[in-house]
C-alpha cells in the first residue's frame, strides 16, 4: 500500500446532533484535581481485561456463551476471580445473564446500538470543542504523533492493530478536553459498543476515511475553533447513508432478534 501523507481532506455530510452547551461543564478545579495512585493488577482485573479484549476484537462474538468452570481451566485460574471478572463485566453491560441459560457476551438490538452510536457521536463532539478551548500545545502535538502512528498501522493493513491505535487518538482527545466527567462517559459508551465500532473498522474504506477525518478534527482544535471540531468529531462516529447500511449488514442475524 502506498505511503499516505499526514493531511488528508475529505467531504462529510452534517447530520443533527444533540446540542449541548458545554461551557458550564467541568470547573477549574475539576480539571486539576490529583490523579489518585495505580494499584498493581489482580487477578480478576487481568481476566476482565483480558476477556474485554476479546469480545473487542471479536474472539468472543456477542451472544456467545460464557462457561465459569470453562473460563477457569482455560486461563489456570481458582473460580474466585473468574467470578469477579464476570461481576465487573457485568456491570459494565458488556456481558449480561439470561436466567437458566447462564452468562452471554452482550447482544445489544440494532436500535439500541444506533441510538448508542447517536450518543457517543454528541459525546465526542463535545469532547473536540472542549478541547479546541482547553488543549495545551503539548497535547495537540500528542494527538498529531498519534496520527502518524495511525497512519503506518493503516498502511500495514490491520484493522485490529488500527483500531488499537485509534483508542489512543480518541483517548488523547479525552484528556484534551479537560472534562473528567464527560470523558468517563465517553470511555464507558465506547467499551460497551466496541466490538461493533471494530466491524465498522472493517468496512471498505473506513481506515483512510477515518483517518481524513482525524486531520480535519486536529485542525479544528489547532485553530481554536470549537463548533468546527464539535462538528468533525460528531460526523467522525456517525455511520451515514451506504456506511450505515454496510454496518448493519455486516452484523449477525441474531441482533435483528435481540430485544
Amino acid at each position: 500500500m502506498a505511503p499516505l501523507k499526514s493531511h488528508l481532506t475529505v467531504a462529510s455530510n452534517a447530520r443533527g446532533v444533540l446540542a449541548v452547551d458545554p461551557d458550564e461543564i467541568g470547573s477549574p478545579s475539576a480539571r486539576t484535581a490529583s490523579v489518585p495512585p495505580t494499584r498493581a493488577p489482580t487477578r480478576s482485573g487481568e481476566l476482565r481485561e483480558q476477556l474485554e479484549q476479546m469480545i473487542l476484537d471479536g474472539r468472543l462474538a456477542p451472544g456467545e456463551r460464557l462457561d465459569e468452570m470453562e473460563l477457569a481451566r482455560r486461563f489456570g485460574l481458582s473460580r474466585t476471580p473468574v467470578r469477579e471478572a464476570i461481576k465487573a463485566l457485568l456491570a459494565v453491560g458488556l456481558i449480561e445473564t439470561r436466567g437458566r441459560q447462564g452468562t452471554h457476551v452482550a447482544l445489544l438490538s440494532i436500535p439500541a446500538l444506533l441510538e448508542m452510536f447517536d450518543v457517543m457521536s454528541a459525546l465526542e463532539g463535545l469532547c473536540a470543542r472542549l478541547a479546541a478551548r482547553r488543549a495545551t500545545p503539548a497535547e495537540r502535538a500528542a494527538m498529531r504523533q498519534v496520527h502518524e502512528e495511525l497512519i503506518q498501522a493503516y498502511e500495514t493493513g490491520d484493522p485490529i492493530a488500527f483500531y488499537k491505535v485509534n483508542q489512543k487518538f480518541h483517548d488523547l482527545l479525552y484528556e484534551a478536553a479537560h472534562t473528567h466527567f464527560i470523558a468517563d462517559q465517553a470511555i464507558q459508551l465506547r467499551r460497551r459498543i466496541g466490538a461493533y465500532r471494530m466491524r465498522a473498522t472493517y468496512q471498505p474504506g473506513r481506515m483512510l476515511s477515518s483517518l481524513s477525518e482525524h486531520v480535519r478534527i486536529m485542525d479544528a482544535i489547532d485553530a481554536g475553533d470549537p463548533e468546527a471540531a464539535r462538528k468533525a468529531a460528531s460526523e467522525h462516529v456517525q455511520l451515514l447513508g451506504d456506511q450505515l447500511t454496510d454496518f448493519i449488514s455486516s452484523l449477525p442475524a441474531s441482533l435483528s432478534r435481540a430485544q
